[in-house]
């Protein structure tokens, strides 16, 4: 009976989520077109400008009148900004998939064509869902205002990678994702982002510049010990996971080991599932120091010869600290080493200060 009752839940739940997206899907396709039509429309037009606002505050009262709120000019000027943006995606198909909506097409016979309202399984709705258009209008009508094309690419991949809700990626967006792990690659690595988001293939990937503790709301000028800052942590591990990347599981927290008779503590340990290894972060709320790097290295010696399964890759140990010292680093760890040295912020960064550092570093955003 249980069984039962679990199966019928999850096919339920399945249904909601594909009717929810699918209702997403046709909003995001409706406005689209609408875009569509608008700009076709201005083209035969003798004097744009003018005209256009003329005729989108026209189709604004005409619409609302018939269909009530969503229609007011500053919408339709959205439509039709997305369209703008977003017409590349006509008549490109993409791998596995919807195809877009061809020019000359209506959107009934695009969405019979692409079995989005025919479909009556709630698992072929979610498949052929996942269209060119896989966000909500909320997040495209964000993302239409990221200037910068690769930043927007980013950010629309990694949306609907992880799941994002509009908060969450507004949040990311605020906190500079795009620019921090910018930072953390070379020319090739950026490129990587705007078309493919953040992909983790080696340790390095997970690594960005500065870490953004925002949430944990502790103040940048109050006095706070290492012990505060790890049990702010704990008590907002989901954001702190968010913010640490993909893959990240959460195994303990002053994780003991004994060696020689002596006790150590790991502050927080993590494993990795998509680089099949663990992570060791050690709290340091001054400045880093090479007794930090040594230590460090020891916790990591342990766990690959002590912890970590054969089959399993080398253990990763990040040291998050307030103030790190490039020189101190590679002077201190040999260049094999696979530990690295992060700061951390307790604010969201200035977002134009890193657009610059990354412009100084050689690594400009692509338009």
């Amino acid at each position: 009976m249980n069984e039962l009752i679990h199966q019928i839940r999850d096919l339920i739940l399945s249904a909601r989520r594909a009717v929810a997206h699918s209702v997403d899907l046709i909003q995001v396709l409706t406005n689209f077109e609408i875009g569509r039509r608008i700009i076709e429309h201005e083209q035969q037009g003798k004097e744009r400008a003018e005209y256009g606002d003329a005729m989108l505050k026209a189709l604004a009262i005409a619409l609302t009148d018939e269909f009530g709120r969503g229609f007011s000019q500053t919408n339709l000027k959205m439509m039709r900004r997305f369209y703008l943006i977003y017409q590349h995606r006509m008549g490109q198909a993409v791998p596995g998939l919807l195809p877009a909506v061809k020019k000359g097409q209506t959107l009934s016979d695009f969405l019979q064509k692409s079995d989005v309202a025919s479909q009556n399984s709630p698992g072929n709705i979610r498949a052929g869902a996942s269209a060119s258009f896989h966000l909500s209008w909320s997040h495209y009508v964000f993302l239409i205002s990221v200037e910068n094309d690769a930043e927007r690419r980013f950010y629309e991949i990694e949306s609907a990678g992880q799941g994002w809700s509009l908060r969450e990626l507004k949040r990311q967006f605020n906190a500079g994702l795009y620019e921090r792990l910018a930072l953390s690659r070379d020319k090739d690595g950026v490129r990587q982002l705007a078309t493919q988001g953040q992909i983790i293939g080696r340790p390095e990937d997970l690594l960005k510049e500065p870490y953004v503790l925002e949430f944990l709301g502790l103040d940048e000028q109050a006095k706070y010990s290492e012990s505060d800052l790890e049990s702010a942590i704990i008590d907002k591990l989901e954001h702190f996971l968010l913010e640490l990347g993909k893959g990240f599981l959460f195994e303990a927290r002053q994780k003991r080991f004994t060696f020689d008779e002596e006790h150590f503590f790991v502050d927080l340990v993590f494993y990795n599932r998509l680089l099949r290894c663990y992570v060791l972060l050690d709290l340091k709320i001054g400045k880093l120091s090479h007794g930090d790097l040594g230590q460090m290295q020891m916790y990591v010696n342990y766990f690959d010869r002590h912890v970590k399964l054969v089959e399993e890759n080398p253990t990763i140990g990040i040291v998050l600290c307030k103030k790190k010292h490039d020189a101190l680093v590679e002077i201190t760890l040999p260049k094999d080493a696979n530990i690295h040295a992060r700061e951390y912020q307790l604010y969201l960064p200035d977002k134009t200060l890193l657009r610059q550092k990354l412009a100084e570093w050689g690594g400009e955003m692509e338009e």
